[in-house]
């Protein structure tokens, strides 16, 4: 039986418009929903899930874990977040 996992994943705010926002990480871009975290703002970074910012984080912590998930394979130059 395989177990699936889902991930919040940090990417940083590049425009912000109402409740909707682009942001990006490892050179991928999505569009995104502020409704749960409206104070996010361009520049923050955010943890994404679900198409959903859930939770706003410290750069630092966010570089780190975008490194991390690119050693273990979880972020690809092929548009997708693994």
């Amino acid at each position: 039986m395989e177990t699936a996992m889902c991930l919040a994943v940090p990417m940083k705010i590049i425009n912000k418009d109402g409740y909707s926002a682009t942001v990006e990480a490892g050179g991928v871009s999505r569009a995104i929903n502020l409704r749960l975290l409206e104070e996010a703002q361009v520049g923050d970074y955010v943890l994404v899930h679900a198409g959903f910012a859930i939770e706003k984080i410290d750069e630092g912590e966010a570089l780190e874990t975008l490194k991390l998930m690119e050693q273990i394979g979880l972020m690809q130059d092929d548009d997708e977040i693994h």
